[in-house]
């Protein structure tokens, strides 16, 4: 479909059009949680029957969206910003914590939050995978921002005399790479560890980066 068709303008049971739009477009969102993430997933999944389960029409669909793909990459964004938002939050809280127990809590918080809802995973570690060059670059974007996060971090503990000096984002880009990879294995089932034995050799490796021999 060549774009969007258009929607009603005014209010409407006391909501405005906005606020309309709004809830229909986490409608569909929640919805392609369940379906992406713990149902048939993003390749199985049709606009109908996407639609049947948010309780919308599809002409409301293409009023919020154009493809399916368009919903993958705001369902792919969201997920990861409800991560980012809890990582904040834990760097918020222990502002002026040592560096093991700040770098401990800020993570723990990321895993807390990815792996508290199995969907999230499903949603960030394998249906983003191999869809489209456009979703590809959406996801390496993504990954870039968390190495930044990370070498933000990571500068913040040089200053303060915490961290070595160095290039962190060379060990930060490798650090993502063992976080996707560990825990997409351990939701699969492949690792034989408990979550908390996974988190605390995520911390470990992070606090690595932070603090070379």
């Amino acid at each position: 479909m060549a774009g969007r068709l258009s929607a009603p303008s005014g209010r409407y049971a006391g909501k405005s059009a906005e606020e309309r739009k709004a809830e229909r477009r986490r409608r569909f969102l929640d919805a392609a949680l369940e379906l992406f993430g713990g149902g048939p997933g993003y390749r199985n999944t049709t606009v109908a029957a996407l639609s049947e389960a948010a309780g919308l029409s599809t002409r409301q669909f293409y009023e919020e969206f154009r493809t399916l793909e368009d919903v993958l990459a705001a369902l792919h964004l969201q997920v990861n910003d409800w991560a980012e938002a809890a990582v904040l939050a834990a760097a918020a809280r222990t502002a002026d914590a040592p560096l093991a127990e700040r770098a401990a809590a800020i993570f723990r918080a990321y895993a807390a939050d990815v792996t508290g809802d199995p969907r999230r995973i499903r949603i960030t570690f394998v249906e983003i995978i191999g869809v489209s060059p456009r979703l590809e670059e959406q996801r390496l974007a993504r990954r870039a921002r968390w190495v930044d996060l990370i070498c933000a971090e990571a500068d913040a503990a040089v200053a303060r005399g915490d961290a070595a000096p160095r290039d962190h984002r060379l060990a930060a880009a490798g650090f993502i790479g063992s976080v996707n990879g560990l825990l997409h294995d351990w939701n699969a089932g492949w690792v034989e560890a408990t979550l908390d034995e996974v988190v605390d050799e995520l911390v470990r490796q992070l606090l690595a980066i932070l603090r070379p021999p």
